[in-house]
């Protein structure tokens, strides 16, 4: 499947995004590694929010800072973002950037922070996250700052839908139900393995998916605190396949993503699948680097 015009349009612009102007990031820059933390302060955690100013971002924005492990948020966009409060503050345009991520322990999509905060978390919701995650990856490398732990493509929507479809059928609880989604973000690519279903604690409901990112969100800050057993699926540099990137269940802890989880078992109807998904998957990795390296 050839990607759509409207995909290689949002390919370029993050892909533009994540590379600032140099007037910002280089020399002249008073902001270095050392200025970004790894843990939280006394009071939380900070988190930065690129991106801020769209629909689902202000709701996704607010339960941010509703969340007890967060002290500060930073909101920016290129448009209407300007601050609110003490702890919540807007920032606009690509002059306020650096900013924005000025000492983030995680940021919410990723824009031009290569530079600015090295030692973050990178949760990337950015649609298409198969292409993004590589190009995000390449840009990083370039400025020297690349973790491959601590970018993580964010797939929770395909974990909750697999959730909400399985407890349909079950007639069950989709917040009572957890099944593994492996391969990608989009198409064939999203592999729910359903053999692995089992009753557990699910993230959230199709009706809350502006809570999705939030949730996903706080399972890093989780992480970032210390906490045992954060588990969740994403997308991330893996050794589970032979691609460089796949989502499957990955372990987050201080640093990241940790520890990347196997696939386990699969049905028969499961390894055919993988072997779509990692053709399709293939191609639109190829694409993201590509257009860094062009």
């Amino acid at each position: 499947m050839q990607p759509s015009a409207e995909a290689n349009q949002r390919i370029a612009r993050i892909s533009a995004h994540l590379q600032p102007s140099n007037l910002q990031m280089e020399g002249n820059s008073s902001l270095r590694r050392g200025d970004c933390r790894v843990k939280g302060g006394a009071s939380g955690f900070k988190v930065a929010r690129l991106g801020a100013a769209g629909g689902i971002s202000q709701p996704l924005s607010m339960l941010m800072k509703m969340n007890p492990l967060v002290s500060v948020v930073h909101l920016y966009d290129v448009v209407n973002s300007p601050g609110v409060t003490a702890d919540v503050r807007g920032f606009l345009g690509q002059l306020q950037l650096e900013n924005a991520l000025t000492g983030m322990d995680l940021v919410i999509i990723p824009a031009g922070i290569s530079k600015c905060c090295p030692n973050a978390i990178v949760n990337l919701i950015s649609n298409p996250v198969n292409s993004t995650i590589p190009i995000a990856a390449e840009v990083f490398k370039k400025a020297g700052t690349y973790d491959p732990k601590r970018l993580l493509g964010v797939t929770m929507f395909n974990v909750v839908r697999a959730n909400t479809f399985v407890a349909e059928v079950l007639g069950l609880d989709p917040r009572e139900v957890d099944v593994p989604v492996v391969g990608g973000h989009s198409g064939v690519t999203i592999l729910p393995l359903l053999s692995q279903a089992k009753a557990g604690a699910g993230s959230a409901t199709l009706s809350m998916v502006c809570q999705i990112p939030v949730k996903f969100a706080d399972a890093c800050l989780r992480g970032l605190r210390g906490d045992a057993g954060v588990v969740e699926c994403a997308f991330v540099a893996s050794q589970v396949t032979e691609l460089p990137f796949f989502a499957s269940k990955v372990q987050i802890g201080c640093s990241g993503a940790e520890e990347v989880y196997q696939l386990g078992s699969l049905n028969e109807y499961e390894r055919v699948g993988l072997e779509k998904a990692k053709k399709e998957l293939a191609a639109g990795i190829q694409k993201g680097v590509s257009r860094i390296r062009k």
